[in-house]
């Protein structure tokens, strides 16, 4: 059973004295690529969440946003110094008058001036408050895995059909192989009696040359450590944990054995199934860049 990486959860809460929303977002990647936004009330919290979404998520490209909000919250977020601020505002307008120039953004001048501005109360959450939004968190960790694991239930019918034309293909070429051996035996039997004539040549040593020949160009092995792979590969889909990287190291051998069938068989009616299966491999090795 395997997850995708692609995943989406979403969580809310409004007791009607704070509100409190969470999305999760993941997509593929190769490792944990984690994005937080968190409001300043809990910034402290960053460790913490990403060990939790660590331990939940594993792997892929996370977006973790939490919105927090106090309903009727009316704590001044800024000091001032207004004496420094009058000050200001009388000197340009003082400037102004002298120039005739109009009084319209005094104030904005006045308040960006230096040190007017004191600087931003830093606002602290209490034990509870954080227990909420930490709930909150865990549940749309939850729906978000929930997500992955339907993604990866349409993944895994997509890769074993894949798997299972590859098999199909598979015994195709073992059909068609042993035409094959006869076909290249009679073939270099006829260009030797050709070129030499019936009497030129020693045939004992030409079926032993034949036989050589033939054990080169033999897949059976092949044929054998692909039927393996396959197997392997199905036997990992089932298994209760997703293992994406595992499955990527087999469809790798799995590769190089199409391969291999293909360069030894030299034959035009094996191609045409080794082209088949190189291009299931290929929709395979696509879908695995977003299982987990």
């Amino acid at each position: 059973m395997i997850k995708s990486m692609t995943g989406f959860g979403q969580s809310n809460v409004d007791d009607g004295q704070v509100q409190i929303s969470v999305e999760v977002k993941s997509l593929n990647s190769k490792f944990l690529d984690l994005s937080l936004r968190l409001p300043k009330v809990f910034g402290d919290k960053e460790i913490e969440l990403r060990n939790l979404v660590s331990e939940k998520l594993e792997r892929g490209k996370v977006s973790l946003v939490i919105e927090y909000l106090r309903h009727g919250d009316s704590t001044v977020k800024q000091t001032y110094d207004e004496k420094l601020f009058a000050a200001y505002y009388a000197a340009l307008k003082k400037l102004a008058n002298a120039v005739e120039a109009p009084h319209d953004q005094l104030f904005q001048l006045a308040l960006n001036s230096p040190d007017v501005i004191q600087g931003t109360i830093k606002e602290t959450g209490d034990e509870e408050e954080w227990k909420r939004t930490r709930i909150c968190v865990e549940e749309a960790i939850q729906k978000c895995n929930a997500f992955r694991q339907t993604e990866g239930n349409v993944l895994e019918k997509m890769l074993q059909g894949c798997i299972g034309v590859i098999a199909g293909e598979l015994k195709n070429v073992a059909l068609l192989d042993p035409k094959r051996a006869a076909r290249i035996r009679e073939k270099l039997k006829g260009n030797i009696i050709q070129f030499f004539g019936e009497e030129g040549y020693d045939t004992n040593r030409l079926e032993q040359e034949i036989i050589f020949y033939i054990e080169k160009l033999d897949i059976n092995e092949e044929k054998v450590r692909l039927t393996t792979h396959l197997d392997y590969f199905t036997q990992i889909l089932r298994e209760s944990q997703s293992n994406g990287k595992k499955l990527g190291f087999i469809a790798q051998e799995i590769g190089r054995e199409i391969n291999t069938i293909g360069s030894k068989a030299n034959d035009a009616a094996i191609q045409k199934h080794v082209v088949i299966m190189k291009e299931e491999l290929e929709k395979i090795k696509e879908q695995l860049n977003n299982v987990l």
